[in-house]
């Protein structure tokens, strides 16, 4: 291929591109970003508020908790509240990765919301979201001792 058609070839490639980027230029519609009713229930079962003020003492609970589950940590940011695990499913099938924050709700109380996904799809059983916080929970409790 000769310079002069690939640089052809360059050009009708980049006037593509900028013609999909003028088309794609619309307004995003206003509920976008709205939550409707499923999605508040997920919420709903996703969090959870100790009588708890030390932030960080949940947070270290949170990551005790996750690793007796068997999670591995990825990250965990207590200024910011955020811890991020990860583990094989069941028999090595699948990946389950979990999106955890922490922060505090009011003087007396520290809010848990985490987040699972299965194979990047979002887990909506409340059953996960209660065994996870009754680990939380235990793991406090046992801290206080």
């Amino acid at each position: 291929m000769n310079v002069n058609a690939r640089n052809g070839l360059l050009v009708l490639g980049l006037a593509f591109l900028l013609s999909a980027c003028v088309g794609g230029a619309q307004k995003p519609p206003k509920e976008l970003l709205a939550l409707n009713e499923a999605q508040m229930k997920i919420r709903s079962f996703q969090t959870r508020a100790f009588d708890v003020k030390d932030q960080n003492k949940v947070l270290r609970g949170v990551v005790a908790s996750l690793q007796d589950l068997g999670f591995i940590v990825e990250r965990a940011n207590g200024p910011m509240g955020l811890v991020t695990a990860g583990k094989f499913g069941p028999n090595g099938n699948g990946f389950v990765q979990v999106t955890v924050v922490v922060r505090a709700k009011g003087a007396e109380q520290t809010e848990v919301r985490v987040n699972a996904l299965f194979n990047t799809k979002p887990i909506e059983d409340p059953k996960v979201y209660q065994n996870f916080f009754i680990a939380v929970e235990r793991s406090l409790f046992v801290s206080r001792g």
